[in-house]
């Protein structure tokens, strides 16, 4: 039972980009590491790979959650809010980037829930670093940076 216990911090950490590895990081690797697992974006061992305004609705979510008034962003974001099958994730996911200075655009497709999906991440450089800063669905239905979870 206490290896029960230790299995979300398991996972989080083998995500996680090594210290020296983050800042070498291209905005690609950086959205990858989301559709490794869904649910990873609202992971809060992963927050050190936002930042504002998408980390200020992120650590928003999780202060509702700890209240016990539920939380205000769907699990499975990243995935356009499908739930995708295994066979979804990871190397399934395509991506496309362009950097243009200290701010990138990482296109995502992929299925899920048996539908076609893109999803489009921005990015900037912070201290030398990619960090997801918004992330929204193709069709606009999903926008990270308009939820308000206070």
């Amino acid at each position: 039972m206490p290896s029960r216990l230790f299995a979300p911090a398991i996972i989080a950490a083998s995500l996680a980009l090594p210290a020296t590895a983050a800042a070498a990081a291209t905005p690609q690797e950086i959205v990858r590491l989301f559709y490794q697992r869904p649910g990873a974006e609202t992971d809060p061992a992963l927050r050190s790979h936002f930042t504002d305004p998408a980390r200020t609705i992120l650590d928003d979510n999780d202060k509702l959650k700890s209240s016990g008034e539920g939380e205000c962003l769907d699990p499975n974001l990243a995935f356009a809010f499908a739930e995708p099958a295994a066979s979804e994730t990871g190397d399934a996911v395509r991506t496309v980037e362009a950097v243009r200075g200290d701010q990138a655009t990482v296109i995502a497709a992929f299925t899920a829930g048996g539908q076609r999906h893109r999803m489009e991440w921005r990015l900037k450089r912070v201290d030398g670093e990619w960090k997801v800063a918004d992330f929204l669905s193709a069709d606009g239905e999903l926008v990270l940076s308009r939820y308000n979870c206070q």
